[in-house]
């Protein structure tokens, strides 16, 4: 199967001609200190990494409020999310979602989001859920995440929280509950609140006894020295992770009323991106575009969703009305 992401813009010209609203990234690019702990990380490239990233699950752990043996820093989500889809039992699937859970899982079952709280489950059993979701940008609270652990547990079964996106609505994160549930998998990336998709940079909190059988499947020297830089100084920049957000709350609701001035139907988002349903098929359009270096995210290939569907990252006021005025004038 193959799967569809954002972010292409290695489709020829500068990169920097794209307008890139494919891509969930935060618009104002790396922090400074994110930009000085790469500094750091081309100064150590010359040696090989930590095996054991000691400097790096150090950082994490901290970031995450969690004791070290509960953290494993990934290369990137996607790792974590492979880690994870080597757990024993029948995997099922949240839809429409992020699509790599089920490439990487193989064979699964799809349960409909909208059902879940009807979900019985079955003992061995993985649920995934991303939270909040990819690509209707909509969260499950808190509260009802935990009521699906207890179920869980209860079934003998575990739960995968997909939290890519946890720090645009952190009240919603259950990672601190990992080290008492070990039912519970938290997964996370760091590359799209700061910017560094290029580097790769993600996690899995987890229960240590998980932790201490899934580090086995690491590849060594996976991390190179970029992420476990930036991994390794992540403590005390809370303020900075508080701020975009703020700024992309603001931001997103100002792009949803214009797109909704131009008649489109817009979801409610908890995220930095909004689903959009142009009520017709977008993919000539999303073609014709594309020529002109401005990337849109199709959602057609998700299930529930139709070829009208479209997902928007929220970037800079400019860039957001930039894509308005692009709209405006296709529908004409």
């Amino acid at each position: 199967m193959t799967v569809i992401h954002g972010g292409d813009v290695w489709q020829g010209g500068a990169l920097a001609d794209y307008l890139d609203f494919s891509a969930n990234l935060n618009p104002e690019g790396p922090p400074p200190w994110v930009r000085e702990a790469l500094q750091r990380g081309l100064e150590a490239a010359r040696y090989y990494p930590d095996l054991k990233g000691t400097a790096a699950r150090r950082g994490m752990a901290e970031h995450l409020g969690l004791p070290e043996e509960c953290v494993l820093v990934t290369a990137g989500g996607i790792e974590a999310a492979a880690l994870a889809a080597k757990l024993p039992g029948k995997h099922v699937v949240a839809q429409p979602t992020f699509q790599e859970y089920g490439h990487l899982c193989g064979m699964h079952d799809d349960v409909e989001r909208e059902k879940l709280h009807f979900r019985t489950f079955s003992a061995g059993e993985n649920l995934w859920i991303c939270n909040p979701n990819n690509p209707t940008g909509d969260a499950l609270k808190r509260d009802f995440v935990l009521e699906l652990l207890e179920r869980a547990e209860k079934a003998g079964a575990r739960l995968i929280v997909d939290e890519a996106f946890i720090e645009y609505c952190p009240e919603n994160s259950v990672v601190d509950c990992v080290k008492d549930h070990p039912a519970l998998i938290v997964l996370g990336s760091l590359t799209k609140i700061l910017a560094i998709p290029g580097i790769r940079l993600g996690y899995m909190a987890a229960n240590p006894d998980v932790t201490r059988r899934l580090s086995a499947d690491l590849l060594p020297w996976r991390l190179n020295s970029l992420a476990d830089a930036v991994a390794a100084s992540l403590p005390g920049h809370q303020e900075d992770f508080e701020h975009i957000r703020h700024l992309n709350d603001a931001r997103r609701e100002k792009f949803a009323e214009a797109l909704r001035g131009l008649g489109i139907r817009v979801y409610p988002s908890d995220a930095n991106f909004l689903l959009c349903d142009f009520g017709r098929d977008m993919r000539p359009d999303i073609e014709a575009l594309k020529r002109e270096r401005v990337l849109l995210r199709p959602c057609g290939m998700f299930p529930g969703l139709t070829h009208g569907h479209v997902r928007l990252c929220v970037r800079t006021e400019a860039e957001n009305g930039r894509l308005i005025g692009i709209l405006s004038r296709a529908g004409e």
